[in-house]
């Protein structure tokens, strides 16, 4: 801009007085322009620092927030592994009572056939067909038995 006054002025000298007004006025106009874009700047300035620290005060809030955001679901994720580790062991805990209480059940349900085996034989009620039955449904019985205690061992061992 400055470089068009001197070029402006240069050329009124050589055409001029009345070129040298027009161009005294040009240089004035475009010195007056220069300067009032000078302020344009400088005032474009201050707010640009201004969206500068407001952009970085809502970077560090944002920040901060998703840094709660991952504590609260670090702390969810807490809770629910807790609740899913509590609900096992109630499960644990009740697969346990069920073996327990199956093992009562079948060695009571044992006692039962030998003592009929047992009376039985003695009235002579008995054919050896019955007896081979009642053998085998005991037998049955007692390994029944023997996989719930293996079974209740792994269980015990767990909890």
């Amino acid at each position: 801009m400055v470089a068009f006054m001197y070029i402006g002025i240069l050329k009124s000298i050589k055409n001029g007085i009345m070129k040298k007004v027009t161009t005294l006025f040009l240089a004035v106009f475009f010195l007056n322009a220069v300067i009032i874009n000078g302020q344009e700047s400088k005032s474009t300035e201050i707010p640009s620092t201004i969206a500068q620290t407001d952009a970085k005060e809502a970077k560090a809030v944002r920040k901060t927030v998703e840094k709660e955001e991952k504590k609260i679901k670090k702390a969810d994720k807490k809770v629910k592994k807790a609740e899913k580790e509590r609900k096992k062991e109630e499960q644990l805990a009740k697969a346990i009572g069920n073996k327990k209480k199956a093992i009562k059940k079948n060695e009571a349900r044992i006692a039962k056939l030998e003592g009929k085996l047992a009376k039985d034989e003695a009235k002579g009620k008995l054919s050896p067909v019955d007896k081979a039955k009642l053998k085998t449904k005991v037998q049955k019985l007692n390994t029944a038995v023997a996989k719930d205690k293996a079974k209740l061992k792994k269980l015990v061992k767990k909890q």
